[in-house]
């Protein structure tokens, strides 16, 4: 399967576990560059130290390529950009923040630099900036989302148009007949979150596991685009958010709502009422805890085998 995401971090497959908060640990994240994808560590939910010692540890757990996932909207921000450079981690995604801040100063380090994006016109300041490749996000996609609600289908194929380097897919992607339809509509590879979420090396609560794999269709909703949009599952906290909305809810009294840590109350410490809940709508196609590697190795032999059944005379 070598191609120029493959090429571009030197993995076997062109498959990427997303970097989510909560969840994204040095053990998921080794147990997805071992199984032969680029494993990413969440620095979105760690303090400093806690992003230098997963670093470490990643670093013992696997000797293939791993990346670090650095949403720009955190505090810290530059500790953690100098952690990342003298941790010697030569793969970075940058995400929520303008791509031109620290694009030249990783890639003066050496650093492989991919942003993501949900729409065309930020792929192109993304390209402009100088970064190696991009990530086009769909709103099917749990976590932190575009405001427009462009789906991947429509996404993909528009980025594509538009740029020159490497396109990575996001959003609603769980399974390998889903990334060959990405594929098929002008991505190189993908990237997976939600999927992931149910693994056995996730650092996410299992109550928040289970809830994933336990969810249906309709069970998510991308919300509170006044502050920065999130998918959520309908939980207590996400009805207390639509009943502010419902009241006339000033974007200052939907952050005093929000509150500080919600996310870490839900999906770690696995309050399901209260806690922030983040998840993809793709959640309703996964229905079991695998370990990573079960889930690489699902994604690559079920896209082998939609890829040899297409048929397109059939069609």
């Amino acid at each position: 399967m070598e191609n120029s995401v493959t090429k571009l971090f030197g993995i076997q497959y062109p498959i990427v576990q997303a970097g989510m908060v909560w969840a994204s640990g040095w053990r998921l994240a080794s147990a997805v560059s071992n199984a032969g994808g680029l494993g990413l560590l969440g620095a979105g939910s760690m303090y400093p130290s806690v992003l230098r010692e997963h670093i470490q540890k990643c670093k013992k757990a696997t000797d293939r390529p791993f990346g670090v996932n650095v949403p720009m909207l955190y505090p810290d921000l530059k500790e953690i950009m100098d952690i990342i450079i003298e941790g010697g981690i030569k793969i970075v995604f940058t995400s929520a923040g303008n791509p031109k801040t620290w694009t030249p100063v990783l890639k003066a380090h050496g650093i492989t630099v991919v942003h993501v994006v949900s729409s065309v016109k930020f792929a192109l300041k993304a390209q402009e900036a100088g970064v190696d490749a991009v990530v086009a996000e769909g709103f099917e996609a749990g976590g932190h989302n575009g405001r427009d609600e462009t789906t991947t289908f429509v996404l993909i194929p528009a980025v594509k148009e538009q740029i020159h380097i490497p396109l990575i897919a996001a959003g609603g992607i769980a399974n390998g007949k889903q990334m060959l339809a990405a594929m098929v509509l002008g991505a190189d590879g993908v990237q997976v979150g939600s999927r992931f979420v149910a693994t056995l090396e996730a650092s996410s609560h299992q109550a928040f596991k289970e809830v994933v794999v336990g969810a249906k269709e309709g069970d998510t909703h991308l919300t509170l685009k006044e502050l920065a949009p999130v998918r959520l599952v309908k939980n207590q906290f996400y009805l207390q958010v639509q009943q502010a909305y419902k009241e006339g809810a000033s974007t200052e009294e939907l952050k005093q709502l929000l509150g500080r840590g919600r996310a870490k109350r839900g999906m770690f410490e696995g309050d399901l009422e209260n806690g922030e809940l983040e998840i993809g709508q793709v959640s309703a196609l996964i229905h079991e805890i695998k370990p990573a590697a079960a889930i690489v190795q699902d994604l690559v032999s079920d896209f082998e085998k939609a890829k040899s059944t297409i048929n397109p005379i059939g069609l």
